[in-house]
This record gives C-alpha cells, sequence and structure tokens, in this order.
C-alpha cells in the first residue's frame, strides 16, 4: 500500500534540459567542419588574390638562327635522297664466288666487285672455239676443192671446143665447180656462225661478273659469298642483288611542300639547308624540280633541292629542312652563319640599358644584354643569355625584377 503512495516523478524525461546540452559530440562536429570551410574559403581568397595580382605574360625563347631564317618565304622539312641508285646483281644466275667490296668502299664504273661461279659458261666458250677451229678447217678443205673444180672445169671447157669430150662431161665438170663455189660460202657462213656462239658464250661468262653501273660508294651489302644469285627469279634463300650503290655527287633534299604554298616555289630559287645532324652546319642549296604532281594524301608536292657544295659528311636518308628564300635576299642570308638570337619584342629598356626578363621557374630576372645585328623580327645577342632561355615578350613598364608571373595560354 505504501509503493501506491510513493512519488514517481523523479522518473520523468526531461526533454527540454536535453535540447539544451551544449557539451554532446554533434556539436564538436558541427564547430570542425565550419573551422575548416572557413579555412579553405580564406586560403582560395588569398590564392585568387595572389593569381590576379600576378600578370599574365607571353614568352619567346633564344635560340640560334641566321638572317636567312628570318628571310625564309617558307621551311619544309625532308630527307637527303641520292638521284643515281642501284641495287647491282648479275644478270646471270648462279652462285656467288668472289665479293671485293662492303660498306662504304668507292667504286668506278666498270669495275669488278662479285663474281659467280662460272664453270659451266667457261666450257661452253670453249667449246664454241672448238667449233670455230672446225669451221676454219672446212673453210680450207673448201676452198682446196674449189679451186681443183675451177681448174678441172677449165680444162673440160678447153676440150669441149676441140670437140675432144662429150656434153655430159663438160656438164659434170661444171656443176661439180658450182658445188666447189657453194661450199666455200657454206664454210664461211659456219665460220661466222662458230664467231657468233663464241660472242654468245663470251657474253655468259661475262654475266657472271658483278660490275659497278657508275662511280658510287657501297651503301648496303645483301649478300654472301656461298648464296644464289636469283636477279630474275624468286627461288627461296635466293638474292636480287649483292650490293646497293649511289652516286654521292647526286645528293638532294627531297622536301614535302604544302599545295597552298607551293605558288611560292620556283625552280633554280635559292635555299638554305640543314641536317639534324649538323645543326650548327648551313648549307646553300637551290630549288633544282618541283615535281609535276601532288600527293592526294598529303596534300603536298614533291621539291627538289640541290646542294651548291657537297659536303663529305652529308649522307643519304639524313633529315633535313630547308629555308626557301626570296632570291633578293640570297647573297647576304644564306652565306651568314648561325647567330645568338632572341625575339627583338622581348628587349626592354631599364635605367639606360638593354634589358630582358628572363623567367625562372614562376619568377623572372632582369638582365642585362648586349645587342648585335637586327634580323627581321629577332636581333642578336652577344652577351646576358644563353640557348635555350626563355624571356618575356613586351615587358610591362612595372614589371620588376623577381616579380612573379603566370604564363598566358
Amino acid at each position: 500500500m505504501d509503493n501506491k503512495n510513493s512519488d514517481l516523478s523523479f522518473l520523468k524525461i526531461n526533454r527540454e534540459e536535453q535540447g539544451r546540452d551544449d557539451s554532446g559530440p554533434g556539436k564538436k562536429i558541427y564547430i570542425i567542419a565550419g573551422t575548416v570551410v572557413l579555412v579553405i574559403v580564406v586560403l582560395w581568397g588569398i590564392i585568387s588574390a595572389s593569381s590576379a595580382s600576378e600578370p599574365q605574360v607571353e614568352l619567346g625563347t633564344v635560340t640560334m638562327t641566321t638572317s636567312a631564317q628570318e628571310s625564309s618565304l617558307l621551311t619544309a622539312s625532308g630527307y637527303i635522297v641520292a638521284q643515281r641508285k642501284a641495287a647491282v646483281a648479275s644478270k646471270g644466275t648462279g652462285r656467288l664466288e668472289y665479293l671485293g667490296v662492303i660498306e662504304g668502299d668507292r667504286v668506278k664504273k666498270n669495275e669488278m666487285i662479285g663474281r659467280l661461279e662460272s664453270s659451266d659458261v667457261e666450257a661452253a666458250l670453249e667449246q664454241a672455239k672448238a667449233g670455230l677451229e672446225l669451221a676454219n678447217a672446212g673453210y680450207a678443205n673448201a676452198l682446196a676443192e674449189r679451186d681443183d673444180a675451177a681448174s678441172n672445169y677449165e680444162r673440160q671447157r678447153t676440150l669441149l671446143s676441140q670437140n675432144s669430150i662429150s656434153q655430159a662431161e663438160y656438164d659434170a665438170a661444171n656443176a661439180r665447180n658450182r658445188r666447189a663455189v657453194a661450199g666455200v660460202s657454206s664454210a664461211e657462213a659456219n665460220i661466222n656462225y662458230a664467231k657468233a656462239n663464241i660472242r654468245a658464250a663470251e657474253v655468259q661468262v661475262e654475266n657472271t661478273y658483278i660490275r659497278a653501273p657508275f662511280d658510287g660508294v657501297v651503301l648496303t651489302k645483301n649478300a654472301n659469298v656461298g648464296e644464289v644469285i636469283s636477279p630474275f627469279g624468286a627461288a627461296a634463300g635466293s638474292r636480287g642483288a649483292i650490293v646497293t650503290i649511289a652516286d654521292m655527287t647526286s645528293l638532294e633534299v627531297e622536301a614535302d611542300v604544302s599545295e597552298s604554298n607551293i605558288e611560292k616555289i620556283q625552280e633554280g630559287q635559292p635555299c638554305e639547308i640543314m641536317l639534324d645532324a649538323y645543326p650548327d652546319v648551313r648549307y646553300k642549296g637551290f630549288v633544282n624540280k618541283v615535281v609535276p604532281t601532288a600527293d592526294r594524301a598529303k596534300a603536298t608536292v614533291l621539291t627538289k633541292v640541290r646542294f651548291k657544295e657537297l659536303d663529305s659528311r652529308v649522307l643519304p636518308e639524313m633529315r633535313a629542312k630547308v629555308n626557301f628564300l626570296s632570291k633578293d635576299k640570297i647573297v647576304s642570308a644564306a652565306s651568314s652563319a648561325p647567330k645568338l638570337t632572341l625575339p627583338l619584342s622581348a628587349v626592354t629598356t631599364r635605367n639606360g640599358k638593354k634589358v630582358v626578363f628572363v623567367v625562372n621557374g614562376t619568377a623572372v630576372a632582369e638582365t642585362a644584354v648586349s645587342l648585335g645585328e637586327t634580323f627581321g623580327s629577332r636581333v642578336e645577342v652577344t652577351q646576358g643569355v644563353t640557348s635555350g632561355q626563355q624571356v618575356v615578350l613586351h615587358p610591362a613598364d612595372d614589371l620588376t625584377n623577381g616579380a612573379k608571373i603566370s604564363i598566358k595560354q
């Protein structure tokens, strides 16, 4: 009964006080998240303000150039190609028993550079020579027969005029004489036939000798001694040619010029040739031929550029770049040596000195320079910078040493 009168109010949950509890873990999470967002916003503002204060600039490069590059009408790339080039083989088929050259050897026209086995054709030549001897012997016999028949015919004709022999005997002597004359002609024909056989056999022997078709240099060796040479066949394991020879005096640059620029190219036009192998060397050249057809796949026209003076270091298949020049600038342009240049727009004046702003990472360094000759949009620099460095183009008046920059995209 006492339990019924007991106060049970202490068991009631006070929900208003629970909602006002500021020490719970949920509240702490909200505070941390808000702090992080605030920090990010502040940092973003600082970065944006910094980026906005950095001027955007355009950059140029310090490079080795020539006046020809600045006065060129257009530039095209290509390769060095020998205009006289041959894969040399024999006309006959056989096993290679001698090869007298290797890559890099110089050969003269008609010089023997290889030989095939020739025992069979040499035997045929000896047989032909024996046939000539036999024909000569037959010719001598025919001559003796003709002389005897001619003498007998004259006697028979005299006796016939004296009625000492019958007509039949005379006719027989006459027929024998004519056969003897024909026998001589036949013997002469046999001699000519034998001589022709000898010439044919000699040609077959000569076909086993492999000779250089012109003065040149051996580029590749395609066969070895012991291999079968079959220039007109496709037998397994056979070779078609033994060496490849090129005339090094016929080297030209074959460059592809876009159809849209081909009207700027004329035969005889001066050019400057640069090779990737020798980037500091410039060669004088001229347009030798514009091939009268276009490549529909590449929309280009093949242009052949010849060297005015060949260098022994220039080799076939080297990559080349050609500057096509205007004719009124060839004398001064093509003869100039490469010089260190930078864009003229990168030069400004600070405190009475010519300076440029060299890019170092995201900052610039004010650098004094000594200038030389001007080449179009570029100027020679003799002191202050090195090849490959980047400089600011059109520097603003308020750009200072050490200033931060951003590169204009």
